[in-house]
C-alpha cells in the first residue's frame, strides 16, 4: 500500500518496507510536530525554521512564557505551513493552564513538574476543511 511520507520515527514495516503516513491529516500533524520541535538553526539551509520548544523547558511556566511560545508558533506556521489555521493552543503547567482564547483555567492534577511542557494545539487544515488536534508532552 502506498503512503504519503515516511512515518517518524522511522521503523521497519512488512507492508511498505518502512512505515508510511497514510492520510494527509497524519502527514500534516507530523510536519507540524517537526516544526515545533526543530531548534532554529538546526535545519540545513534554513536557519530561521523551527520553534524550538525544548528550549522553553527551563523557562518559568507562566503566561508570559506561554505568550512567547504562542506568538512564535503562529509566526512559524504562517511562514512554513500557511495551509493550516491555528484555532487555539492550550498550555498545561504546574501553575495552571492557559489558553489565549480562554485565559487562565485549572490544569490537570498530574502536571506538577516545572520542567515539563504540555500543550494541545487545535488547528484546521484549510484545503481539506478538516480540524485536528496535536498533543505534545515534553519533559527533561
Amino acid at each position: 500500500m502506498a503512503g504519503l511520507s515516511p512515518k517518524l520515527p522511522i521503523v521497519r514495516d512488512s507492508a511498505d518496507g518502512y512505515a508510511l503516513t497514510q492520510t494527509y491529516t497524519e502527514m500534516i500533524s507530523q510536519n507540524l510536530k517537526n516544526l515545533l520541535l526543530t531548534i532554529p538553526g538546526e535545519r540545513m539551509m534554513d536557519p530561521l525554521f523551527g520553534v524550538g520548544l525544548k528550549k522553553f523547558l527551563f523557562e518559568q511556566q507562566d503566561i508570559s512564557t506561554y505568550s512567547v511560545i504562542h506568538a512564535t508558533i503562529l509566526q512559524q506556521v504562517k511562514a512554513y505551513m500557511p495551509f493550516i489555521d491555528i484555532l487555539d493552543i492550550e498550555f498545561f503547567g504546574p501553575n495552571g493552564g492557559w489558553s489565549p482564547n480562554e485565559g487562565q483555567f485549572s490544569p490537570p492534577e498530574w502536571n506538577t513538574d516545572p520542567n515539563r511542557l504540555q500543550m494541545k494545539i487545535y488547528f484546521t487544515i484549510v484545503p481539506l476543511g478538516q480540524q485536528s488536534t496535536l498533543d505534545l508532552d515534553l519533559e527533561v
